[in-house]
Parts: C-alpha cells; structure tokens; sequence
C-alpha cells in the first residue's frame, strides 16, 4: 500500500528542525519557536496530543533525541540542543519548566543529538567537535573535523560515526577517529544506521550513500533535485529521506518507491515509528504523520486538504529545469504512466506551466505545482568555478561514476564534446554521438528525474539528469552557515575533477545508483608504537541478491542474442551458482544460518569456466563471487591444483597480461580492482596460505606498471601485502616470499605520490616482516635494510602525515 497522510500536528510556531519517534505512542518535535513537544497518543484515542511543551532553549532548538525509560522516568527523557550551545535533559514523567539536567560543554549551535540503547548521548555542534555524554557526564570529545558536526550516530557504546560540513564522515572508537569515509561533495547532513550493512549518509550534495563500516561504498541514491537533510530507516530495512526539495522518500531496494510532496519549502526532518508510519518536520512548522496501513489514513477531507497547497504551489524553474513552452504537451500527456517514481513531467493547461510528478504506488499523476519563470530565467549552473547553462551527468557504463559535461548554449556542440571526450581520455570517435546528445537535451520536455527517454551514447543506457542549480548564499544573524533566514540555501559549489577510476558497488545500474570511487578511509594519527599489527584486512561485505541478479541479467543477455547465445551459462552451471548463492545468502546473514551443504571444488570449477568465455565488461559479479567463494569458503579450493587454475583463471578475466597502455578500458579498471579484493580474501586467521601459490600470485601482481594502476586498485594491492605480512607473524615467510613482498612494498612506496593510505598499509606490511625478522633472529639483507632506509628517509616529506611519520620511526628502530 502507498503511504498517506495519516495525521496532522500543529503547535509549533516556526520551523520543526529535528524529529525521534521511538515509540508507536509517542513522537517528539524540536523548533525554531525555542520549543520541544511531547506528542503523546493512547490506545482510546489514537489522535496525537501535545502532552507538554519544552522550554527546550532560549533560542533555536534544532536537535532532539530520546533516551528509555529509566526507574527515575518511566516514560524517558527528552534530549534537545541548540543555539543556545546547552544540551537540556527533560523527565517526561514529571515534565518541569527547568531541564533535570542541562549538559555544557559546546561553544556553539547543538545541532545533532543521538541515544544510544544503553543511554550514551552522542552530540554534535558548529564547534566542529562532537561529544559523549555517559550518565550525563562527559565521556569523550571528538576533534578532527574542520567544520561544523551536523550528524551523529552512535553504533553502540564505544564506537561512533559523525559528519561533517567539511564533507567528511568519521568512525571513532572511544574517541580516536579509526576511519574517516570520503566521497560526498557537501556537507554531510545525517546518519542512519542500516541494519546488516553497516550505515547510510546524506548531503547538501543531494546524494544518499550507504556504506560498510569498513569503508566500502556500498551503492549511492539518486534522486533528490537538493539538499537532503535527514534520513531514517523502516523496520523493513528501506530507507526514507527528506530534504530541501519538499519532498520525503522512501527508498525500496535501490528505487525510489514513492515520493511524498509537502506543502512547504522544505523537510527538515523525518523519523520513523516501529509500526512503519513515517513522521515528518517542515519550515512550516508542522508535524506530519504518513502510514502504509489503510486503517491509519487521514479521512478523505484532509487528504484533499492535503493535496490541494501542494498542487497549488508556484516552482520557480531552478527547481524543476528551463524548457521552451512550445515544446511542452498538453494534459493528454499525463495518460501515459511514469516510468518510475519522483519522474516529473511540464504541461499546459492553457497559458499555464504545471509539473506532474508520477506516484508509482497510487499508479497516478500527482500535480505538485505551478511552475513560474520557466522560460528564459538565465539560470546558470557551476562546474569547476565556471558557470554554465547545462552541466549534465555522463553515465559512460553501468555503475561507473557519472561524468560531468558543462555546456553553453552558445557554444559550439563539437567544441563541448571534444573538450568532454579529451578531458576524460575518452575515444574521439565518440564525439558524433555526444553532439548528438547534447543537441536532443538541450530542448528535451521532461525534466527532474524523469529522463528515461535520453539515451546514453556510450551504453544505450537512459540515465542522463540534469544537474541541481546552485542557489546563492544569504547571512543572516544567529542562522548556520548553510541557512539563510528560515530555509538553506547553497554554499558556493565545487564539483570535482571527473574520474575515470571505477569503484563501489559493480551491481549497481539503471537508474538505481550510481557508484562512486571510495578511498579505503585513514586511520587516525598513529600512536608511538602499532607494530606489530596481526589482523587480516579483507572484503568480506556482501550484497548476494545484488550480485546474483546481475549474473543473470548477463547471462539472459547473452542468451538472447545470436552472436552470443553460445556464451550462456549451461544448465548444470545455472544449477551450482544457485546453489552457492543459497550457501552465501545464508551464511552472510544476520544472525549466519547453517548452511545445508557446504560448497566443493565442482562450484569453483563451473565459476573458472564461467569466467574464461564471458565477455570482458560482463565478467565483474563472477568475479566479485569468486571473491567471496575464497573469503567465506576457503575448504572449496582444496583440491590438488584448483587454487592456481582460480588464480590462473582470474588473471585472465582481468586482462592482467594484456598491454598496459593508459588509458584502460573501463570494464578491464573494474575486474582489476575485483580481482586484487578477491586475493585480499585468500587469508584466513586461523590458517595459513600456501607459500608457494603466494609466491606465484606476488610475481604476478609484480607484472603490473604501479602507475598504471587507480586509487582503490593501489590500495587494495596494499593491503594484500599487508595480509601477507599478517601470515608472517604467524607463520615464517620462506626467503622467496618474503623477498618478493618487500620487493612489491618497495615498488609502491618508491612509486606512489599522492595516496598516503596505499603507503601506510605498505609501510604496516615492512613493519611486519622486520618486527618477524627481528624475533625470529632471521635478519634481512643488507642491501634490504638499505633501500628500506632510502624510503623511510624520504616518505615523511612527501606524506607529512603523522602516522606515516610515526610508522616510519618504528620500522627504522626495528631494521
């Protein structure tokens, strides 16, 4: 069922900026009116009720959380923070004028509040630091971040995940920050915990992305036109977001299920109840209930009270794009169906603009506006510091990062696409089919993200979208950095230089995500002394559903067209990768269920197969399974000779041997960076890695020109030698292994320039072998020791990090 309006609250006088619903009964609201509310709601009377107003500061009230009933309160508290800079405890069982216990420490806004389940309250502030409050006593100060801590999240007691307006994302452990994820282009506005995954986070850059705690990017949401400012997540598992583009969506499997439109400038907040309803806080000032559950809908009269502001709102163009009217249908264009949900569509109806947006899950057009200045209104969109009438987001190929292509509309089609082509060591014969596109969407009528109709010169694929416009700043007294009286409005935007390095999630496509390169996240400034450093790095994450449908839709695919029908996986092959993803599926679990059967070398067999006729740019989720075959089911390559004819095998699926002339073919960058994950994967705790198969594998990755390798590849070559130096510690190398990995750590710290994580795990690996060296009474060489100290001396000067300071001060005591 769609989710609708279920119930309307109205008391606060000014904006609601923060929303924690944690009980079906209960919903708590912060505002600009310096107030927080208790809504309270009883199995009689299933209307919410304002049970007491806070007097939650003298100020702005901009966060709210929510700590379980206690002895002391057998309703909980309420935790507020603010501009005020105090963090104010209120029991909701005796509610008093004054806060039962105010927390100070902040110099500046409290703009995100957290409770963990064990009562631990995690806050962040325009201080740039975030705080943690055990018993109402400060525990740790996290200091790290350059700018302003908007989001907080506590994973439990003594780990926590904060984010920043400086773009940035940190995990710490007590309060030493362990990994710091990068890969969002603005100030990161909330966290949500994702159950079996690890979290999501959201941006001014309009951009969702889910991540692992290890640091993996596992796919990004599109679909927001910009800022999204609050996320929550169902019992289900999908997640809603909301944000500056009035609306809150709920995202169902990597889709946009439905988009809910509000009567508003924009959604500060959302939550959600353990019955499913979603709550949501608006510049409005009101608080919005919307259930799934048909018995929870509001009467008919208040959703049409409901529709009718929303439809009859003005949009000025920079919100849902420039187009020539004479271009636009009329209302016959609305009995054809979206394509998918939050598409938008322009019409007239008689000298008036309407934008549509399709509901997939009423099966309607839904009219969210008049749109105003729709014609000639001179919007401008920055890329690279330069404004531009269009720059447009270039898919080249299924989960690649898009590409960015600015254009003006003066400008010579040609000129743009070859400056495009050139820019991103793209073929020039390309250059026909992007003037072609760029032509076709510079008058196109659908707009938002509803532009199925253009297709991809390079894919087929229909995954352009027009950029989000930049709005321009505004100060204002006693407002954040990113706000201009009520609402928020753009800091001045910089979009990056496009990448042509290929990372994230490889299943993702369509128009369900797009993926993004993610460097492997930095520890923090290490201590005097880390080496030893025993435990495997590996890549364990999974989406098994993901990577199983993305199989067979290439394989279907393949079947399908003559050229290729040979290609399709057989029966008996169809038959065992069911059956290792049923293994994988239950063993990745939460809580792991027992599998039925375990794996055998027939699995591995059927996958070497697989991998040596499909072709190049389908092989990357065989390959991806392969990895995790070898990291969850190491008994499977047991076999006499199985586990070279696998490392054979994918060698050969990621054209290791092939000319290494730059640039690489986009599909052959992606099966590398799957391949060297999958041999990151060959280590196990408990046991040991035959030497001699390690041996050969090193002198292979040995093959590859450094340079001619990206960011994510570098560093996953790291860490196999890392994971080497790991078996090292436990096992002694054989002078041949251990030759070999410092000749490979020698080659990366002497090559790399830029990526200190790359250096760091490199430097971790020596210091490994030395730390061994030295407690088994088995130096190394001279001429080891010698180039070794050659780079210790050098490396603090390229990577003034303190960890790699630090690092290379142990390792030269230890040589």
């Amino acid at each position: 069922m769609p989710y609708k309006l279920s119930a309307t609250l109205k008391a606060h006088t000014s904006d609601v900026r923060a929303l924690s619903s944690p009980t079906d009964q209960l919903i708590l609201s912060a505002s600009r009116d310096s107030t927080a509310i208790s809504w309270q709601r009883s199995p009689s009377d299933p209307q919410f009720k304002p049970e007491v107003v806070l007097r939650a500061g003298s100020r702005y009230v901009n966060s709210v959380s929510y700590i379980s009933p206690t002895p002391d309160a057998p309703k909980g508290y309420a935790v507020t923070g603010g501009q005020d800079s105090v963090i104010n405890v209120f029991n909701l069982e005796k509610p008093k004028d004054d806060p039962d216990f105010s927390l100070l420490g902040h110099l500046d806004n409290v703009c995100a509040l957290h409770v963990t389940p064990g009562g631990t309250i995690v806050s962040g502030s325009w201080d740039k630091t975030a705080k943690v409050w055990k018993n109402f006593t400060l525990a740790y100060e996290l200091k790290g971040h350059q700018q302003s801590v908007w989001a907080v999240l506590g994973v439990d007691e003594d780990q926590f995940l904060t984010g920043s307006a400086d773009k940035t994302i940190k995990l710490w452990q007590q309060h030493k920050a362990i990994h710091t994820f990068t890969g969002h282009q603005d100030a990161v506005r909330g966290l949500a915990h994702i159950p079996d995954i690890g979290f999501a986070s959201c941006s001014n850059d309009s951009e969702i992305r889910v991540w692992t705690l290890g640091g993996d990017l596992v796919y990004t949401l599109s679909g927001h036109t910009s800022f999204v400012y609050s996320l929550s997540v169902l019992p289900s598992g999908d997640i809603v977001s909301a944000g500056e583009d009035r609306t809150v969506r709920v995202w169902k499997d990597g889709d946009c299920s439905q988009t809910i439109v509000h009567p508003a400038i924009s959604v500060w907040a959302v939550s959600t109840m353990p019955n499913g309803d979603i709550v949501s806080g608006c510049s409005d000032g009101v608080v919005r209930v919307f259930s799934e559950s048909e018995e929870r809908w509001a009467a008919a009269e208040e959703l049409k009270a409901y529709d009718d502001p929303v439809a009859s709102q003005a949009l000025p163009s920079q919100q849902v794009g420039d187009v020539k009217k004479s271009d636009l249908p009329g209302l016959e264009a609305l009995t054809t169906p979206g394509k998918k949900s939050g598409e938008v569509k322009m019409v007239k109806n008689g000298d008036l603009i309407e934008a549509h947006q399709w509901d997939t899950a009423n099966s309607t057009w839904q009219k969210i506006g008049d749109v105003v200045d729709a014609v000639g209104s001179g919007r401008k969109q920055l890329y690279q510091g330069k404004e531009y009438d269009y720059v447009f987001d270039v898919d080249i190929q299924d989960g690649v990062p898009p590409l960015k292509l600015p254009y003006n509309a003066s400008e010579n089609p040609y000129n743009a696409a070859q400056t495009f082509l050139q820019s991103n060591d793209l073929p020039l014969t390309y250059i026909d089919e992007v003037v072609k596109f760029i032509e076709k969407n510079t008058a196109g009528v659908n707009i938002g993200t509803g532009g199925e109709e253009y297709v991809d010169p390079f894919t087929g694929a229909s995954r352009y979208r027009a950029a989000p416009a930049a709005a321009s700043s505004a100060p204002s007294q006693y407002v954040d950095p990113f706000t201009g009286a009520s609402r928020y409005v753009a800091s001045p935007q910089v979009t990056p230089t496009p990448s042509s390095s290929y990372g994230g999630d490889p299943f993702t496509g369509a128009s369900r995500y797009s993926g993004a390169p993610t460097p492997q996240p930095a520890p923090a400034a290490a201590p005097s002394k880390v080496l030893p450093v025993p435990r495997l790095v590996t890549f364990k994450q999974a989406n098994v559903s993901a990577m199983q449908a993305k199989i067979f839709q290439f394989d279907e695919v393949l079947r399908h067209e003559i050229s290729t029908s040979s290609l399709a996986m057989y029966p008996n092959e169809i038959k065992t990768l069911e059956e290792a993803f049923d293994y994988l599926g239950q063993i990745t679990s939460t809580p792991p269920h027992p599998p039925s059967a375990p794996l055998t070398s027939a699995h591995v067999e059927e996958i070497i197969s697989i991998l040596d006729r499909w072709p190049s740019s389908q092989r990357f989720p065989v390959i991806d399974l392969s990895r995790l075959l070898l990291g969850f089911c190491p008994e499977a390559f047991s076999a006499d000779g199985l586990r070279d004819r696998f490392a054979d095998a994918l060698f050969r699926a990621a054209d290791w041997s092939a000319s290494w002339a730059l640039p690489l073919p986009k599909p052959r960058e992606t099966n590398m960076l799957l391949l060297l994950r999958t041999l990151c994967n060959a280590f196990q705790e408990d046991g040991q890695t035959d030497p001699v198969w390690l041996t050969k594998v090193l002198g292979t990755l040995a093959q590859a020109p450094y340079t001619a390798l990206n960011k994510t590849q570098r560093v996953a070559l790291a860490t196999i030698v890392f994971n080497v130096s790991c078996q090292g510690l436990r096992f002694p190398l054989g002078a041949s292994l251990r030759d070999q990995s410092i000749s490979l750590i020698n080659k990366i710290l002497e090559s790399e320039t830029a990526d200190s994580e790359a250096v760091y795990r490199a430097l971790v690996a020596l210091g490994n072998i030395a730390h061994a060296a030295k407690s088994t009474n088995n130096p190394l060489s001279s001429p080891q020791k010698g180039e070794i100290a050659q780079c210790l001396q050098s490396l603090p000067s390229t990577f003034p990090d303190a960890r790699v300071r630090s690092i290379c001060i142990e390792i030269g005591v230890l040589i």
